[in-house]
């Protein structure tokens, strides 16, 4: 199934999660904040979030650094 991940779109497989499709990313969950079809989740929720076809994804990722 297509879905779209920060403007790309992105094959991926039947009953992925939120968490599933991170994994795949190589992405870190507990520095992102995912948005899908414009609803903010809950990081409890990524696991449990299945996709379907069309779906928007928005994954922002947070960076520390920088000095005091």
């Amino acid at each position: 199934m297509q879905i779209h991940v920060n403007g790309q779109v992105r094959e991926t497989t039947s009953g992925t999660t939120v968490a599933d499709l991170l994994r795949e990313l190589n992405i870190m969950g507990e520095r992102v904040a995912v948005e899908v079809n414009l609803d903010i989740l809950e990081r409890g929720q990524f696991g449990q979030r299945l996709l379907t076809e069309g779906d928007r994804v928005e994954i922002i990722s947070f960076i520390g650094g920088g000095s005091l």
